[in-house]
Parts: structure tokens; C-alpha cells; sequence
């Protein structure tokens, strides 16, 4: 059976980050949404990076925490080609806010990106529910049951 191939690269190294354990959650997410040709890319990066990344491809003049971009999508073919880069200095700044750990706040940064590659959106209440339920459920699969953020502090991110 074919499988799509996940790619992490580390470009920063402020946060400890188990590439084996994300790429072990990106295959289930994409095994389970039906996903078995492709490839997906994971890149840690520092803030000045994503910055200059999210003024480029979506005009917004601040760092973030993840960006996603899908190069290529077939569902009839199950394939899914798109990549996914992350901040571990925002991750920093938001697990002390949530007080929980940087490497915790980077793998959901790292599962929010995959889900929304494979169809996943938060804008909509409903949708923003939807997708916090599989990030749990993802989460869990790698053994964090609690996820700190915004909705457990009754506060919303910029």
C-alpha cells in the first residue's frame, strides 16, 4: 500500500522537537482522512522567518504560528502534496501564557497545519469546534490529553 511521505526540517532549535513523533502524527491523519500518495513538509522555523512568510502569502505584517500550503490535492487519487511551517518562538510565547510546554504548544501547531491541509477550518464556530476536537484527538494519540490555548483561558488569539 502506498503511503505519502512526510519531510521535517528543523531550522530553529529554541523548542526540543521529536521529528519521529510528528511525522508518526501527520501519517495518521492523513492515513485516516483517506490520504496515501503525497507528500507533506514540516518546517521549524524562528519568528523573523514566518513573518517574512505570512507578509508574502497572506499580507499579514506579524509573525504567526502556522502556516499551510497545499501544493496539490486529488482526493479521487488520495493524494495530498503540501507543507506546513511553524514557529517555535511563538510556540515559546504562547506555552507560557497557557503554561504548558513550548515542545507541546509546537506539535499542535504542527497538527492545526496537516488538519487544515486536509480540508480542516477554523473560522466558523462550528468548524473552529470541529477542528479542536481532532487536534485533541490527535494530541492524545501522542499521549498530551490536557491542550492549553485560548478557549481553556476564555481568551481568543489575534
Amino acid at each position: 500500500m502506498d503511503e505519502p511521505r512526510v519531510e521535517i526540517g528543523n531550522e530553529s532549535e529554541r523548542v526540543p522537537f521529536d521529528a519521529e513523533r510528528a511525522a508518526d502524527l501527520i501519517r495518521r491523519i492523513l492515513a485516516d482522512e483517506g490520504i496515501r500518495r503525497g507528500v507533506v513538509e514540516v518546517t521549524v522555523v524562528g519568528d523573523p522567518a514566518i513573518h517574512r512568510l505570512n507578509a508574502q502569502f497572506l499580507g499579514h505584517d506579524r509573525p504567526t504560528d502556522v502556516l499551510a500550503f497545499e501544493m496539490e490535492s486529488n482526493p479521487k487519487e488520495a493524494l495530498l502534496e503540501g507543507s506546513v511551517v511553524v514557529s517555535d518562538e511563538t510556540a515559546l510565547d504562547r506555552a507560557r501564557d497557557y503554561a504548558w510546554s513550548a515542545e507541546n504548544e509546537l506539535l499542535l501547531y504542527v497538527v492545526h497545519g496537516v488538519l487544515h491541509l486536509v480540508g480542516y477550518d477554523d473560522h466558523a464556530p462550528d468548524d473552529e469546534r470541529l477542528m479542536r476536537a481532532k487536534e485533541r484527538e490527535y494530541l492524545a494519540l501522542a499521549g498530551i490529553d490536557a491542550i492549553a490555548g485560548p478557549d481553556d483561558l476564555g481568551k481568543k488569539e489575534d
